[in-house]
C-alpha cells in the first residue's frame, strides 16, 4: 500500500511537468503551408497542402521523439494556450492521423489559415512548431 501511495504522489508532483508545453526539443523545426500561396484568390473546396522542416509527422497518441502532427487554425485570432490541447472546432482542424492536406469548404470571402503542430497529446511544441498565417479569398 506504501509503494502505491509513493507512486501516486510521485505522478502529482511529475504531471505538470509531463503534460505542460508539450515537447521541448523542437530546434529549428518549422511548418510551412505549401498551397495555396498567401494571397491567392481560390474556389472552394479548397486543398491546403501542409510541410515541415526538421520535424516528422506521427499520429496522435504516438509519442515519438522529434515528431507532432499538424492541427489547421481557420480564421483564429488568438493561438491557443501553450500549455492545454488544442481546441478541436471549426476553427481548429486536427490532423491526428498524420495528415499532411485537407479539402475545405470555405464561405466565399477572406480566410485566414495557419498550421500549429501538436505533440501526442495535441499540445502545442514549446517553442511552438507555427507557419507564417496566410490569407486567401475564396469566390
Amino acid at each position: 500500500m506504501k509503494k502505491m501511495q509513493a507512486l501516486l504522489v510521485m505522478l502529482m508532483i511529475l504531471s505538470p511537468t509531463i503534460y505542460a508545453g508539450g515537447t521541448t526539443d523542437t530546434g529549428s523545426a518549422s511548418a510551412y503551408i505549401i498551397s495555396p500561396k498567401d494571397g491567392e484568390t481560390v474556389s472552394s473546396p479548397v486543398t491546403v497542402r501542409f510541410g515541415l522542416n526538421g520535424i516528422g509527422v506521427a499520429p496522435a497518441g504516438v509519442e515519438r521523439e522529434h515528431t507532432g502532427h499538424h492541427h489547421l487554425l481557420i480564421n483564429v485570432q488568438q493561438l491557443p494556450d501553450k500549455d492545454k490541447p488544442i481546441p478541436a472546432d471549426d476553427q481548429h482542424r486536427h490532423f491526428g492521423g498524420g495528415q499532411t492536406e485537407v479539402s475545405l469548404e470555405l464561405p466565399p470571402g477572406e480566410h485566414k489559415l495557419q498550421l500549429l503542430l501538436g505533440d501526442h497529446f495535441h499540445i502545442p511544441h514549446n517553442p511552438p512548431v507555427l507557419s507564417e498565417p496566410i490569407i486567401i479569398k475564396v469566390y
